[in-house]
């Protein structure tokens, strides 16, 4: 199993370079940095675009992508090495190449007329046409588009007239093509220039997907007309409302006739359009920086929550309802329901919803370009800041993985920088060719420039710790020199060539320039196959040493014996930085070609000495010195500063300094994401005053006695806030005079309703709802109601103060819960269970307190429902440990350590339920159970005396534990005399003994009694037989449960390896596999392991087929099974919005039960359910891997089988080692993943 795990991914941001760099097609759309291709997907449950897939093919930087409009899984690339890429998406493999092309493709396209056809085209031309298969595959020439007089900006095909298309120039001319017309070639320039030589290149390009004739069309300087192809003139010239806007980007919008949208280059403006008009008909900021390109996603969304609207009455009276306009009032033009696909200059990405005016998705700022340096602030180990090729430095929050801040304008290649030491809050860049700068992140601004290395690139730059007021360059002139933060030089150093580093010594202020070729070489680390730029000595273990790569890889080197212990193949290009903070130091930053930072956690590398920690072993276990620590095949010891800072706090407490010397550890040890969080809540639980509390508290899960007060603040904060709106529509509603004057006499006639219904009718509800109270309270509130009612439909956020007027909080849940908002849910239910949403009953008084009750009652129902609602989401996207955050939100221990164990942080598990006692006493013991497991495998990975009791340490801290301990006895592989100090550790007989109390309990007809002891003894292999007949004795009986046979099945699964890999025992062997696997997939459908039920009958189907064996099962048998199972799961697990499948049969439901009565409950609350640990939902660039048991690429982390070869991803691994401890491959091999 991999030793560093990625934990984090900071994605690029959009290339703003080239055209076609953005595409979408369904419930997919994607975007390109400079080497790779980004695809997000909607998750149709949570309403959200989640990151689905990185495609990093292509060495040199993309030119074009675009989606094939026939089908969804495909889509091409191009890029600068003359290279065309067909993906497909689902499988997320190449599927064809195209290379060796003259010339790097400027455009592409699919070919509308065609299905396998991709047309590309380079500067002048001519356009290629690549037929991807068939009889005619190959490349063709177009054999008119060619000869251009003027290069290429862009090309389109039309969607519907075969062969047709158009191409925009440089020079601000069109040429345009179709079969059976004849060919126009460099037209309909901008009239004002006509006939002379100025050139105004053509942006963007559009034809009407309405028509066949008319193209939208976008100058440079000239702005938008509206063209007709055929009679050759321009239709319409749009106006802006300046001279100074221009536009690099436009779309039509589909579910609008007439209707297009475009992005200002210079800000960040939407502009609304419709051709019947000169001048937008509306106008949205939404972002400082300018748009790049856009695209509008052709179906939106689904939205999961609706309201039945009305039947249409046409025959109306003075209490009938009236039927709302489906527009709002401003019916001309009202905003389109689509979605846009924006990528703006500074490479931020998002997903605009124009009917609703808000983002489904945004990453505000990304890099996009190559990332040369990452670097921690000194003070805060949530701050990471990067330095690009884009010539920005980013500072990110590594909790929310989202840009803090940007450093003000472009300054050229940043190769380097180095954060201010203390709260100073500056950071130090290091440019290629202008020099270095110091930015003052406060006052986001460049407050002092070094200009002494002249052009030369200067490659690092160090600040230094011990005196704030110096920082030392080196560059390419081969001087390093020392300077003062106001600008002047103190010393120069000169080397006879380049200086490429150089830093400050912890212990005196001076630099230590070294030229290693003049000194004795200790060790050669050998394995990378390219320049090795990125090195970092981990701070607490002083031989870890790791090593980022130009070939991709970064490796992590024991350099006590030059061993190699793990390399990761995720970036998709070199690696050139690698960074860790002191106070947080197993979790790495790495930053590559590729555009991306990566977050790892190294926690695996040091196992024993976590768990030395959790079973609170002597210090001089987990604290040592550099000098011994360094000694080759000493075990992992922590030598730096964080470690002794937490063993100088914790030994000056009196009264009860275990609690905090977990929490302290587990915060050290613990990667980003929430494990800050989870242990304030803890303390919140325990009584902890809300003074005490960190500042950042509020900004994670809340408990729920907090959220309310705390919002209620920040509400507060905000009304001081002046807020500004940009711009406004320019649309005037139009009205209807007939009935706005019957209105008006129906309202003199003191005929209210009718006068409401009127107004409604009119789209006119505020006049309606203002004097519908005058009618009754109770027509006023079911007026709200149907005012809410068509805002959701509508999916406005306007229908929240309706939904809390009238205090209907379950629709507003709803509401919010369907658009994903779960945390605006939440935040509505707590505040209807704190009485703050008063719910209008029509009842007595008398009654009202009754009513409240059952109100109160109800909102806690729908409270947890919601809670349970969001921690599904932070576990679904690997983040068990904000998930189990929500659960400590509203007190429910158990659910918040099952949620810690199905996500495999079994040590925080641990420690937090320790921490907690009682209410978490029976998950705490599973996990420490589960732990010990894991322990078992250390004496192979870490050979060390040392560590052989670790397991039984655990075990022996839980309740009832000879089952367990007899399992880690009958295990261990050790000699005679290492077991038998094991057995009296764990309190049990020697193995010598055992043999005689087995043939003891063997003659008493006690089972369980006898297969402990033979397991124990010198010869556990004649445990074999007698529990695999019990086992086949009892499933030979309709009636069996897995209650009967699992103890002793799982009890013989803990035969030492060698003993049970003997041939003597191959026959035992097998059957022990099969009903191992048999059973497990029984406990697998109880324990809804859905991703492996199958394989675990195909596992046990296999291993009937090819083994000789004699055991109550039949692969017909096993066949019906999963058949049943498939088909009643399916049945019951569809939702409304699937397509319908067929029911189960009769026979297969009688089946399905007949398995359900077989099946054992588990004990423990939310242990059911699938795993997903840190870092399941994040994609890899370049280490792809198929998992053996699906077919399926492996997203998120890997576990290696043992043969070396095969996978399956570590979420399969976990829930698979849950129910049957033996590997998939069937060799026998305990599968061991925790």
């Amino acid at each position: 199993m991999s030793q560093v795990r990625q934990v984090g991914l900071l994605a690029a941001g959009c290339q703003p370079w080239n055209k076609d760099v953005c595409a979408a097609n369904g419930d997919r759309f994607a975007y390109c940095a400079t080497l790779a291709i980004y695809i997000y997907q909607l998750d149709h449950h949570y309403n959200e675009f989640k990151l689905h897939a990185i495609m990093s093919e292509h060495k040199k930087t993309i030119t074009a992508i675009s989606w094939c409009p026939h089908n969804p899984d495909l889509f091409a690339s191009s890029s600068t090495d003359n290279l065309v890429i067909i993906w497909n998406v689902a499988e997320q493999k190449v599927i064809a190449k195209l290379d060796n092309i003259k010339g790097a493709p400027a455009c592409l396209g699919w070919c509308w007329n065609t299905g396998n056809a991709v047309a590309f085209v380079s500067q002048k031309g001519p356009l290629l046409i690549w037929t991807i298969s068939g009889p005619d595959s190959g490349v063709s020439v177009h054999k008119d588009a060619h000869s251009f007089a003027s290069d290429i900006c862009i090309f389109r095909w039309h969607t519907q007239k075969k062969g047709k298309v158009a191409f925009g120039h440089t020079d601000g001319s069109i040429s345009i093509f179709q079969p059976g017309s004849k060919n126009q070639k460099h037209i309909l320039k901008p009239e004002p220039l006509e006939g002379t030589d100025e050139e105004d290149p053509v942006t963007a390009l559009e034809w009407d997907p309405l028509s066949t004739d008319y193209l939208l069309v976008a100058n440079l300087h000239h702005g938008i007309r509206l063209l007709d192809s055929e009679s050759l003139h321009c239709i319409t010239t749009f106006n802006f409302p300046s001279a100074a806007v221009s536009v690099q980007c436009l779309a039509w919008v589909p579910s609008a006739p007439g209707m297009f949208i475009t992005g200002d280059s210079q800000v960040g403006v939407l502009r609304i359009w419709n051709v019947s008009r000169t001048t937008p008909i509306d106008n949205f900021k939404l972002k400082k920086t300018g748009f790049h390109c856009l695209h509008v996603v052709n179906s939106p969304p689904k939205k999961k929550f609706s309201v039945q609207s009305p039947d249409k009455n046409h025959y109306t009276s003075s209490t009938s309802e009236a039927i709302p306009p489906n527009m709002t009032q401003n019916q001309a033009f009202s905003l389109p329901p689509g979605h846009v696909v924006c990528c703006f200059l500074d490479g931020g990405v998002g997903l605009y919803d124009m009917g609703a005016k808000k983002w489904d998705f945004l990453r505000e700022l990304g890099h996009v370009e190559t990332i040369f340096d990452c670097k921690f602030k000194p003070n805060d180990p949530n701050l990471l800041a990067t330095a690009s090729f884009d010539g920005t430095i980013k500072v990110w929050d590594i909790n929310t993985l989202t840009a803090v801040s940007t450093s003000p304008g472009n300054e050229g290649v940043i190769f380097a920088l180095s954060w201010a030491p203390g709260d100073l809050n500056c950071i130090a860049g290091a440019t290629s060719r202008n020099g270095a700068f110091i930015w003052d992140i406060q006052k986001g601004k460049m407050i002092q420039r070094f200009n002494e290395h002249g052009k030369n690139g200067i490659f690092y730059i160090a600040w230094s710790h011990k005196d704030s007021k110096r920082i030392a360059t080196c560059s390419g002139d081969g001087f390093c020199i020392i300077w003062t933060i106001d600008g002047k030089v103190l010393h120069k150093y000169k080397h006879p060539a380049a200086v490429f580093g150089c830093d400050w010594s912890q212990n005196n202020n001076s630099v230590r320039i070294w030229d290693y070729t003049q000194d004795a070489c200790i060790n050669i680390l050998n394995g990378h196959t390219a320049p090795v730029r990125g090195l970092m000595w981990n701070p607490e273990i002083p031989y870890l040493l790791l090593s980022g790569s130009w070939d991709y890889t970064i490796k992590v080197w024991d350099s006590r014996g030059g061993v190699c212990l793990d390399t990761v193949y995720d970036h998709g290009a070199d690696v050139y930085g690698l960074s860790c903070h002191p106070s947080r130091p197993f979790t790495m930053a790495s930053c590559s070609r590729d555009s991306t930072v990566r977050l790892w956690s190294l926690i695996p590398l040091i196992t024993p000495l976590q768990i030395n920690i959790l079973a609170d072993r002597s210090w001089e276990e987990i604290i040592g010195s550099t000098d011994n620590a360094i000694e080759k095949g000493t075990p992992p010891l922590l030598c730096g500063k964080a470690s002794r800072d937490i063993k100088q706090e914790v030994e000056k407490l009196t009264c009860n300094p275990r609690v905090k010397k977990l929490r302290l550890f587990s915060e050290c040890l613990s990667p980003p994401g929430g494990s800050d969080n989870l242990w304030n809540l803890v303390a919140v639980i325990q009584g902890q005053d809300d003074s005490l509390l960190p500042q950042d508290y509020c900004k994670g899960v809340m408990h729920l006695k907090h959220l309310v007060k705390f919002r209620t603040s920040k509400a507060q904060e905000l009304t001081t806030i002046k807020m500004s709106k940009f711009g406004g529509g320019i649309g005037a509603p139009t009205k209807e005079k007939k009935l706005k004057e019957a209105a008006e006499i129906h309202l003199r006639l003191g005929q209210i309703q009718r006068y409401c219904e009127l107004m409604v009718e009119l789209g006119e509800w505020d006049k309606a709802l203002s004097v519908a109270p005058g009618v009754s309270m109770k027509y006023w509130r079911k007026l709200m109601q149907r005012r809410a009612d068509q805002l959701i439909q509508e999916d406005k956020d306007d229908v929240i103060p309706y939904c809390i007027a009238i205090g209907d909080v379950k629709k507003l849940v709803n509401f919010f819960v369907s658009r994903g908002q779960l945390k605006e849910a939440l935040l509505v239910a707590q505040a209807a269970c704190e009485g703050n949403i008063q719910t209008l009953h029509v009842s007595t008084p008398r009654r009202t307190s009754y009513s409240d009750d059952i109100y109160k009652e109800d909102f806690n129902e729908l409270l947890h429902k919601v809670i349970h609602e969001l921690a599904e989401w932070y576990f679904q996207d690997g983040r068990a440990v904000l998930a189990a955050c929500c659960h400590l939100a509203v007190d429910d221990i158990e659910l918040a350590m099952a949620y810690l164990i199905r996500g495999n942080e079994l040590e925080l598990a641990v420690s937090v339920g320790t921490v907690l006692g009682d209410p978490a006493a029976q998950a705490t013991h599973y996990a420490l159970q589960l732990l010990a497991r894991k322990c078992m495998m250390i004496p192979m990975c870490f050979p060390s005396v040392a560590y052989r009791n670790l397991a039984a340490d655990l075990l022996l801290m839980t309740p009832d534990n000879e089952v367990d301990l007899v399992k880690l006895c009958a295990f261990y592989p050790g000699c005679t005399e290492e077991i038998n100090d094991l057995h009296k550790k764990c309190k049990l007989p020697p193995a010598e003994e055992c043999i005689q109390l087995a043939e003891t309990a063997h003659a008493d007809g006690n089972v369980f009694e006898t297969i402990k002891y033979y397991l124990l003894s010198q010869e556990p292999e004649k445990a074999l037989p007698i529990g695999i007949d019990f086992v086949k004795g009892w499933m030979s009986n309709s009636n069996w449960t897995v209650d009967t046979v699992y103890p002793v099945l799982d009890l013989l699964s803990y035969i030492r390896t060698e003993k049970l890999l003997l041939h003597t025992c191959t026959e035992a062997r097998n059957e022990l596999l099969i009903l191992c696997g048999y059973i497990g997939a029984l406990l697998a459908i109880s324990r809804h392991y859905q991703s492996i039920v199958p394989a675990l009958y195909e596992y046990t189907s296999q291993l009937l087929k090819r083994r000789v064996v004699s055991v109550p099962l039949k692969i017909e048998h096993l066949s019906k099974e999963l058949d049943a199972w498939r088909a009643c799961t399916q049945s019951a697990n569809q939702s409304p919005e699937d397509s319908p499948c067929t029911p189960p049969s009769d026979s297969q439901r009688m089946v399905y039960e007949t398995l359900l009565k077989r099946l054992k409950e588990e004990p423990l609350k939310g242990i059911t359910g699938p795993d997903y640990v840190t870092g399941s939902s994040l994609p890899s660039h370049s280490d792809i891997h198929i998992s053996c048991l699906t077919g399926l690429k492996i997203q998120g982390p890997v576990y290696f089988l043992e043969d070396g070869k095969s996978a399956i991803s570590l979420n399969d691994a976990l829930m698979w080692a849950k129910v049957n401890p033996f590997s998939p491959l069937g060799t026998g091999i305990r599968l061991n993943p925790f």
